[in-house]
C-alpha cells in the first residue's frame, strides 16, 4: 500500500489543523461488522489481521468508541509487526470505560475524550493514566469529531486510524472527515449488525481509483475518499 505510506508521509510533514484520517474495518459480504446477540465474531483471516496490525504501526494515533472497549476490551496494539503502539483515543461521552480495560496494559495511554464534565469524577481514570478531555456535542447529542480532530492536531497527532464500531464509522463517513479507507471484506454471510445501516443525508462518500486484491480469502478494498 504504497500509496498510504505517501499519503501519511505527506500528512506528517504539512501543518494541518486536524489529522489525516484511515478509516479501516473488516465486514461481511452482507455489510456485517458484528454478531447479533453478543455472538463473538472473528472476520478477518491471518493475513488481513497483521495487515490491521502493521497499518496501526504507521498512525500516530486509533480511535473507538466506548461501544467497542465494552464489547471487544481490545489492546488496539502493534503485535503481528515491528512498530511502535498507536495513542489509542476512546470517545466515551458518559465515562463509561471500565477500569480493566486492556487498553491500560500498554503504553501509551489512551485518552478519552467525553461530553460535559460537570460533575463528573475522572480521577478513576486519571489515576489509571488516561487523560480525560472534553469536547462540546453536537445536535443528536453526539460528540463532535471535528473538534476532536481539532484538539488532535493540537496534540501533534497527524495520522489518525479509525477502527470502530458502527456508530463511529458511519459518523466518520456521513461528516466527510475520513480521508482514506482501507476495507477488508470476509467472503462470508453474518446476518449482524451493519457499519452503515442508516441513510446518509449528504453525499455518499466515494472512493477515488479504488484498488482491490486478495489477502488469502480475504478481500481488501483501499483507496482515497472524496
Amino acid at each position: 500500500m504504497n500509496w498510504l505510506d505517501s499519503a501519511l508521509s505527506a500528512a506528517k510533514s504539512v501543518d494541518s489543523s486536524r489529522p489525516l484520517v484511515t478509516l479501516s474495518y473488516a465486514q461481511s459480504l452482507d455489510g456485517s461488522i458484528a454478531a447479533r446477540q453478543g455472538k463473538a465474531l472473528t472476520l478477518s483471516g491471518k493475513a488481513s489481521f497483521r495487515m490491521t496490525h502493521y497499518l496501526r504501526s504507521i498512525h500516530d494515533a486509533i480511535l473507538v468508541g466506548i461501544g467497542t472497549v465494552l464489547a471487544d476490551n481490545p489492546q488496539l496494539t502493534v503485535r503481528e509487526v515491528d512498530g511502535d503502539n498507536p495513542r489509542p483515543v476512546v470517545l466515551d461521552s458518559a465515562l463509561r470505560t471500565p477500569l480493566d480495560a486492556r487498553l491500560f496494559a500498554q503504553t501509551p495511554m489512551p485518552w478519552v475524550f467525553t461530553a460535559d464534565l460537570d460533575g463528573k469524577d475522572v480521577s478513576y481514570l486519571e489515576t489509571q493514566g488516561a487523560e480525560v478531555l472534553q469536547v462540546d456535542q453536537d445536535e443528536a447529542g453526539f460528540l463532535r469529531l471535528d473538534e476532536i480532530l481539532l484538539r488532535l492536531g493540537e496534540r501533534g497527532i497527524h495520522t489518525l486510524m479509525v477502527e470502530g464500531g458502527a456508530q463511529i464509522i458511519q459518523a466518520f463517513l456521513s461528516q466527510g472527515l475520513a480521508d482514506q479507507l482501507i476495507l477488508t471484506v470476509s467472503p462470508s454471510f453474518v446476518g449482524g449488525y451493519k457499519a452503515v445501516d442508516a441513510l446518509i443525508e449528504s453525499e455518499f462518500p466515494q472512493v477515488q481509483e479504488p484498488q482491490i486484491t486478495l489477502l488469502e480469502n480475504d478481500i481488501i478494498v483501499w483507496g482515497a475518499l472524496s
